[in-house]
């Protein structure tokens, strides 16, 4: 396993996650100088940060690897599981919308993984549509977690309306690398 910034990154984003969960567990006294909902808050901006440095790092210091290439994914799947869950848990997140997001993702994992088998992976490289779903997805998160008013702003609204974009991105998305992957479904059910 290569060890780099990029990838120890990945590693400071996977471990963020029991720590985004534990502020919600922990007695409010742990958390009573800044509150839980701003300490969750800034604990995932400072992962979906961590997930755009250490892809532009790999990039620029040319330190790709197939273990960050992996890794990589499956911190960023975590971490928005986990944040979809505490909301489900805290009631300000429906559970059918955590469950399109994460069976989405599940989904088209499986999906990649299956393509790679049989040399097909590039059919369903990443689409704008599942990047500009990932931004809305990574903007509505912390609304909600902070979800009080912020200087006027409503942003428990915002971040509502902002998960109900990715959501329908999400099953958007979810079509289209469908879609594209469904010639090879065909062909590979055809050699069987």
């Amino acid at each position: 396993m290569p060890l780099n910034i990029p990838i120890l990154l990945t590693w400071l984003r996977i471990i963020l996650i029991p720590l985004l969960i534990a502020i919600y567990y922990v007695p409010e006294s742990w958390v009573q100088f800044v509150g839980r909902d701003p300490a969750a808050t800034v604990v995932f901006v400072v992962a979906a940060v961590t997930d755009w440095l250490d892809g532009y790092l790999a990039r620029r210091w040319q330190q790709t690897s197939a273990f960050g290439a992996f890794l990589d994914p499956v911190a960023d799947k975590l971490m928005v599981a986990a944040a979809l869950i505490v909301l489900v848990q805290l009631g300000r997140l429906d559970a059918i919308l955590a469950a399109i997001i994460i069976g989405r993702e599940i989904t088209i994992s499986a999906l990649r993984e299956w393509m790679a088998q049989i040399g097909a992976h590039r059919s369903i490289a990443v689409s704008m549509i599942g990047k500009i779903k990932t931004t809305a997805q990574m903007m509505a998160i912390p609304f909600l977690l902070y979800h009080a008013p912020l200087k006027g702003l409503d942003v428990f609204q915002a971040g509502t309306w902002l998960i109900y974009v990715a959501a329908v991105l999400t099953l958007w998305s979810m079509g289209y690398y469908m879609r594209m992957a469904w010639p090879h479904l065909i062909e590979e059910d055809r050699k069987r």
